[in-house]
């Protein structure tokens, strides 16, 4: 079904979705979720589980994912597996045809899930060659439609992908961030048991965390390590920031151009650094500090995206298998003096972590939180809040 064209505008036999790339080629296959069509920027994610987390994840907000794995949705989806209260992913493309669950936590079948949720899912697709050619080619724009008839206006799409303007320059963060500020006290998961609920004890380390899309598994890995933490709005003033009394700020993940979402990020992380306020950041937050200090990001060819990635933690030299989702960088060559690498990629050399040697500062371009991937990097949440309880 997976047929890769330039010409052909009639859809093959039982084709009801389409996915059409910015150079024109058109991607057939059988739509499932939600029927209607999205643009975005396409990428390929390589995790072997945890698909709900990742459509929910807001850093793929403008994104639709190719899910390497073949099988996607085989488990169902539930309640907990999820890092939003939406998915912000805009569509999934999938090799094999979303069987019947077959788990014990699922709750409600993906195809179910997707309609529910406005989202759309295409499957029958050579994700393999897909995934070639972005690697190839880099990262397209595309939209990804779904038509229970097979109905398509496909000039009308391949104009709707070309016109897109991409991510570069594009500030995400306002889409997805919290509008309110508000508490978390919930902790980690536990087969059986759920969520450790109302974890926080009221005398630990507050941790402001400025959202610019946070997953909820970093505020539930915070509370873990022994924090208790607010939530602000990724436009929040130094001044907002400072009325709740934080003894650290956590800048987090999210989607789009650092060097547009910094435009008024960065003021406020500056000040954070002057006055030697403990900041900890992940992913775009990682590009926040770096901006903050004065080196430059810039676009990946493909970005990482994926719950396998190597990096190699320079103080030690050991190497810690982590879970990415990223399309833009820190430029290593452009920190200054008193930012110093301490992690680096090993797909590609790419920087996956620094620190200052003047601020109690650090942050990684990875996902210490998972949800999916490996936990082998909780120790940075322990780290950070066992930082703001010593005396200043």
């Amino acid at each position: 079904m997976a047929e890769t064209e330039h010409a052909r505008h009639n859809p093959p036999a039982g084709a009801t979705g389409v996915l059409v790339l910015g150079d024109g080629t058109l991607i057939w296959g059988r739509g499932f979720g939600a029927e209607g069509e999205a643009v975005g920027e396409v990428c390929f994610n390589t995790a072997m589980t945890g698909y709900q987390e990742v459509m929910t994840d807001p850093s793929y907000a403008g994104q639709i994912i190719n899910f390497t794995f073949p099988h996607i949705g085989n488990v169902g989806t539930n309640p907990e597996d999820v890092e939003a209260s939406n998915p912000h992913a805009l569509g999934m493309v999938v090799r094999e045809d979303v069987t019947e669950q077959a788990n014990f936590r699922a709750t409600q079948h993906l195809d179910a899930w997707l309609k529910q949720n406005g989202r759309i899912g295409l499957s029958g697709v050579d994700t393999r060659a897909l995934t070639r050619a972005i690697r190839i080619n880099g990262a397209p724009n595309g939209v990804i439609a779904h038509n229970a008839k097979g109905e398509f206006d496909v000039e009308a799409l391949r104009q709707k992908a070309r016109a897109w303007p991409g991510l570069e320059g594009m500030d995400l963060a306002k889409q997805v961030s919290a509008t309110q500020t508000y508490k978390w006290g919930d902790g980690l998961w536990t087969l059986g048991e759920g969520y450790d609920v109302d974890a926080a004890a009221a005398d630990a380390p507050h941790v402001v965390a400025i959202d610019y899309g946070l997953k909820r598994n970093i505020l539930r890995n915070l509370v873990a390590a022994g924090a208790r933490v607010t939530v602000v709005p990724a436009t929040a003033t130094f001044e907002e920031v400072m009325a709740h009394n934080p003894d650290g700020v956590f800048l987090s993940n999210g989607p789009g151009d650092p060097a547009a979402t910094g435009e008024y990020a960065v003021p406020v992380i500056r000040k954070l650094l002057e006055i030697g306020k403990p900041l900890f950041g992940i992913c775009l937050g990682h590009q926040m500090l770096g901006l903050a200090v004065g080196a430059r990001t810039y676009k990946m060819h493909q970005g990482h995206r994926g719950a396998n990635h190597p990096v190699k933690r320079a103080s030690d030299g050991c190497v810690e298998i982590t879970s990415m989702n990223h399309g833009f960088a820190v430029d290593a060559d452009s920190l200054p003096a008193n930012a110093e690498p301490t992690h680096v990629s090993l797909f590609d050399g790419s920087l996956a972590g620094l620190r200052l040697t003047d601020k109690p500062a650090f942050s990684v371009q990875y996902h210490p939180e998972a949800s999916p991937g490996p936990q082998d990097s909780h120790y940075l949440f322990e780290q950070f809040v066992d930082q703001l309880r010593k005396p200043a």
